[in-house]
């Protein structure tokens, strides 16, 4: 154990009880407390390695409120882990004030590496990892997500979401319409779990795949979408004197699609030229 007044963030599995650490499991035995996002389902995996520390609840609706506590706490020498239900606390998880919080306090913030979802499925997805971006969650509204997805129209690195399996369909659905149905993606579902699957193709391969079988659309999911590969393809004058009239009159992704058609050019290509004319 290092000095007293520590707050540990822990990574726990995402789903095969035995992705923990032997450092993970000697600290959540050591500590005072364990801050965790929902006790219940953490108690199950302390229980499962007979570790007996008292828990303490730490989620978005009482985080502001809790961290202050658990400040006081670390203040007087106990050590705190922090956990979530599941893979490194505050990814997509909560614990961001917390942490925040004792930095600005200047107290001891011990992070120990493990499991996360979105790395584990991207190294084994088959998509370029030398730049990928993490979104976490796309927004639930449509017009959010609509106007998140058009951001990658001209992303050239990996794009790594979460999902819910309420809203898989549709948001693949919706990465058809905004990117195309040919841009490669891979969607991966219950990771380190008994039916842990991969599923690559375009997007409107992955679409038809999740749409077929409803069991497909079940459990928690990675989506990872391809860079638009960058087009060095010459664009002609008169193509480009169309896009400039058509952006007059349209909104930037249409006047490319038309011109795309018009002359047999990539509608992303065109729609970063459209960009570059507009600053």
């Amino acid at each position: 154990m290092t000095e007293s007044g520590t707050l540990f963030i822990v990574a726990t599995p995402i789903g095969n009880l035995e992705d923990i650490t032997l450092r993970a499991l000697r600290i959540l035995a050591e500590v005072d407390l364990i801050a965790a996002e929902d006790t219940r389902h953490s108690q199950r995996l302390l229980q499962h390695y007979d570790i007996s520390t008292r828990l303490t609840s730490l989620h978005d609706h009482n985080e502001s409120q809790r961290a202050k506590q658990l400040i006081e706490k670390l203040k007087l020498g106990e050590n705190i882990a922090l956990i979530s239900d599941a893979g490194t606390p505050l990814i997509s998880d909560p614990g961001y004030g917390l942490v925040s919080q004792c930095r600005e306090a200047g107290m001891n913030v011990v992070p120990l590496p493990g499991p996360c979802a979105a790395i584990t499925a991207l190294c084994a997805a088959g998509l370029a990892t030398d730049r990928f971006k993490f979104e976490g969650f796309l927004p639930v509204k449509a017009v959010a997500k609509q106007q998140a997805l058009q951001r990658l129209l001209t992303e050239t690195s990996t794009s790594v979401f979460y999902e819910s399996p309420r809203r898989v369909a549709d948001t693949v659905r919706q990465i058809v319409a905004e990117l195309g149905e040919d841009r490669q993606m891979v969607v991966a579902k219950e990771l380190t779990k008994t039916f842990e699957t991969f599923y690559s193709g375009s997007a409107q391969a992955c679409l038809t795949w999740l749409e077929a079988d409803t069991n497909h659309q079940r459990g928690e999911f990675v989506l990872m979408i391809a860079g638009e590969k960058q087009d060095q393809t010459e664009v002609s004058a008169d193509a480009l004197n169309l896009l400039k009239l058509l952006m007059k009159e349209l909104p930037l992704k249409k006047a490319a699609a038309v011109t795309a058609e018009q002359y047999n050019l990539k509608k992303n290509h065109l729609y970063q030229l459209g960009l570059e004319l507009k600053q």
